[in-house]
């Protein structure tokens, strides 16, 4: 009897004295995300929200409408007012009458005819004055003649060349110009605000929440919906003062949730400078009332639709981490 006491003894104490394995490191955190709230950029009535609560959108899906009266009527206001620029410099720029052209060509015409039949007499007076055919004032009232035809020519050019150019001043012209960009600017600010009543999705993801409904007055940037991307769900959790020194930004870690797959990786994101308490919805004994420090871990983009917001999750370190 008293050999079989000594045996469990020695049992007990080779147990006991047995190197044990080091108790597996974990700590408790839970699923976060960063959500996206789309919002009108200009104050309006909301007529339709074109998703629900739930749903999955693409980049580009319609998400609600504004009413947009009053900016379609400033868009086609815009849109006249720069065709009345347009024509106004088009008039500036453009030459006389085909009328007036007309009658200026044939006034040259004449002018140049008379031209000719000046010299021809010119000529003819001055190879007969040597004969004593013609006098002295014949030739002089030619010679007058000749040159008041061509001064005629000069000024009928000029005046065709009048007809054929611009109506309008270069400084007039210029500032016409300056006119069509500005209302052309104006347009495209028209546009601009008229495109804005029809939000369409900027990213790709889940609606988390419809934030109004239609017959609502919203300011501009209040959100209308929240929209989660799978690549903004994270994990947050808490790591003792004493690990904090064996984690950094970009360290693997392995994440563990109810009925999720094995395996599942994730890259450290943030680690707060700050300690603070161990936050209520956190339960572990181990770390209960002691200073903690917040690191945040974000997982693959397939990985992370595995994951709800407030969801509890385990993590631990992906590399071997002794205990301290």
């Amino acid at each position: 009897m008293f050999s079989v006491v000594l045996i469990a003894i020695a049992v007990g104490l080779g147990v006991w004295w047995y190197p044990r394995a080091p108790a597996r490191i974990v700590w408790q955190g839970y699923a976060e995300a960063d959500y996206v709230k789309v919002g009108p950029t200009q104050q309006g009535l909301l007529t339709a929200v074109n998703v629900v609560r739930g749903s999955e959108v693409e980049i580009g899906a319609p998400l609600f409408v504004q009413d947009e009266t009053a900016d379609r009527a400033a868009r086609d206001q815009a849109a006249r007012q720069l065709q009345q620029a347009r024509d106004q410099l088009a008039n500036l720029e453009s030459a006389g009458k085909p009328t007036e052209i007309d009658q200026a060509e044939a006034n040259l015409a004449d002018a140049r005819a008379t031209v000719e039949r000046t010299k021809v007499d010119l000529d003819r007076a001055q190879s007969l004055i040597r004969d004593g055919a013609v006098t002295v004032q014949t030739l002089d009232q030619r010679r007058a003649d000749f040159r008041s035809a061509t001064a005629r020519v000069a000024a009928m050019e000029a005046a065709l060349a009048q007809a054929r150019a611009p109506m309008g001043r270069q400084g007039e012209i210029k500032a016409q110009r300056a006119a069509v960009e500005a209302a052309q600017a104006a347009l495209e600010m028209a546009e601009w605000r008229l495109s804005q009543r029809r939000v369409c999705s900027p990213v790709r993801g889940r609606v988390a929440d419809v934030l109004a409904r239609p017959g609502e007055t919203m300011a501009a940037g209040a959100p209308v919906v929240s929209l989660l991307p799978p690549g903004n769900i994270f994990v947050r959790f808490f790591v003792p003062e004493a690990y904090l020194a064996r984690i950094h930004r970009g360290d693997a870690v392995r994440l563990n949730c109810d009925r999720c797959r094995a395996g599942i990786s994730a890259r450290v994101s943030f680690v707060s400078p700050q300690a603070e308490y161990t936050p209520p919805v956190i339960y572990s004994e181990e770390s209960r009332a002691k200073l903690v420090y917040m690191i945040e871990a974000r997982p693959q983009p397939e990985d992370a639709l595995l994951f709800n917001p407030g969801q509890p999750v385990t993590v631990a370190p992906a590399a071997e981490v002794r205990q301290p």
